[in-house]
């Protein structure tokens, strides 16, 4: 093997995740939220009729994606931590954080709500799981919904989440699926729980908190610490996807004609 072509074979594998380098496209470190709400699969084809570019989508926890960014293995990001990400562009690893969409995340427990949690107070609701030691399923995958998760534990000033509480290591459908099969509750993006198909006697018990505002960044991988990000290629995404085109799609999303994300870009 010369050593040419080392160094592009190389560039081209990212063994951890198996994603294979194609010339025109995208790899794109995101979020399972993102992914598992079928958002992608309605946004992505748009993108590629309008540019003929493909995205390879990498869908993580949002601590994750921005490892990815970091090792250079991904050339955009789409996740939603927004002191994270902030962080991510100081330490000179993104060029700059633009919003995107946001939603919102739901407390999802048992109908009959044994912890008698249901209301708008996220923090109320925590700290009756806690004296219940109700059933609870934490991601516990450093993504946007654990990081906010445990903000709010530690707002709500408890450091004893009960004995109910258990980390699953795991993306959103999973996390539901867990819960909806142990009678547990778990906080979710609303996008995800709203595709979700095996709810079982789950419904939503606390919404409405301003604090459960879930806003969505998208991210440029900084060619300066990565020389051979695409960085021309993630700006045409990131031109598109704030664009009124790509707002306009972002909003078209609808399931049971409940829209999932709703846009907010700014320059």
């Amino acid at each position: 093997m010369t050593k040419t072509f080392s160094k592009a074979f190389l560039a081209c594998l990212l063994f951890a995740y198996g994603v294979t380098c194609f010339a025109q496209g995208l790899v794109m470190a995101s979020t399972t939220s993102t992914e598992q709400s079928g958002l992608f699969q309605h946004l992505l084809p748009e993108f590629k009729k309008a540019t003929g570019i493909d995205v390879k989508v990498v869908a993580l926890g949002t601590g994750q994606a921005l490892d990815m960014g970091r090792r250079g293995d991904a050339d955009i990001l789409f996740v939603h931590d927004q002191v994270a990400e902030e962080k991510f562009v100081a330490d000179g690893f993104g060029i700059k954080r633009l919003p995107v969409m946001y939603n919102d995340f739901v407390l999802i427990g048992p109908a009959n709500d044994p912890a008698k949690v249901a209301g708008k107070e996220i923090m109320t609701a925590l700290r009756n799981l806690s004296v219940a030691n109700a059933g609870f399923i934490s991601r516990g995958d450093k993504s946007g919904t654990h990081a906010a998760e445990l903000r709010y534990w530690k707002n709500a000033n408890l450091e004893n989440k009960g004995t109910g509480y258990k980390e699953c290591g795991c993306g959103m459908g999973p996390a539901l699926n867990i819960a909806a099969s142990t009678d547990s509750y778990v906080l979710a993006d609303r996008g995800t729980w709203l595709s979700f198909k095996n709810r079982g006697s789950m419904k939503i018990l606390v919404e409405g908190d301003n604090r459960l505002f879930n806003q969505y960044g998208v991210i440029a991988v900084n060619p300066a610490k990565h020389p051979h990000v695409k960085v021309d290629v993630a700006q045409k995404f990131i031109d598109w996807v704030i664009s009124p085109i790509g707002q306009a799609t972002i909003a078209s999303y609808k399931i049971g004609g409940e829209q999932l994300f709703f846009p907010n870009a700014t320059r």
